[in-house]
């Protein structure tokens, strides 16, 4: 069977089984070959696999989608190495979390990870809970954020302009006849609109 098959294409095995598997090959440029990733992925005894060369940074992968829509309940989605598959781990974990909502497996031939078996299950486990975590964790940062933001007179992280300070200076110019509103605005650094919302009718 010919090797390092060109991007956007299948290479077919003779595959029978009711479950099966499918191999994803990818390398990151056009001059790179496939062949050493094919051979590890014919040898397991996939019916397909899927091969693209393309770089892992590209979030759109036309072969990487047709590959995760082929596969059925009970197929197994066979990969040479973790970091052909996915591009950061929040990639790495939606793929995984996909997978295992549609009772599909993952096989990660460097790793000898297959989520099949008990052991690899515990896989699945283990990243769901690492995907939990990492969501704990942008919650409460962004919590502590905003709190921190609050503290310094500041809202959502966006620095307010018009500050207590700003507004008792503004009404103190604003007295003075021969100064215009156009004048204090410029000078407090904020709009005409900024001015009029805290000071309506300049005073």
């Amino acid at each position: 069977m010919p090797k390092g098959k060109k991007n956007s294409q299948a290479v077919l095995n003779n595959g029978t089984q009711d479950t099966k598997r499918i191999g994803y090959a990818r390398v990151s440029t056009e001059d790179q070959s496939l062949d050493s990733q094919l051979d590890k992925l014919n040898e397991i005894g996939c019916c397909k696999i899927f091969t693209e060369k393309i770089s892992g940074a590209k979030a759109d992968r036309p072969e990487l989608k047709k590959c995760l829509e082929h596969l059925r309940a009970g197929d197994t989605l066979v990969i040479a190495k973790l970091d052909r598959l996915a591009r950061s781990l929040k990639h790495l974990l939606e793929i995984i979390n996909e997978l295992e909502a549609e009772g599909k497996n993952l096989m990660i031939l460097d790793m000898n990870i297959d989520t099949s078996n008990a052991q690899g299950k515990l896989v699945f486990s283990i990243f769901g809970a690492i995907a939990e975590f990492e969501r704990t964790l942008i919650a409460e940062r962004t919590k502590a954020g905003l709190a921190a933001a609050r503290a310094r007179g500041r809202l959502g992280g966006r620095k307010l302009k018009m500050t207590p300070d700003k507004i008792e200076a503004a009404r103190k110019l604003l007295a003075d006849k021969n100064i215009s509103p156009a004048a204090v605005a410029k000078q407090l650094g904020i709009s005409r609109a900024t001015l009029y919302k805290h000071l309506p009718g300049g005073k």
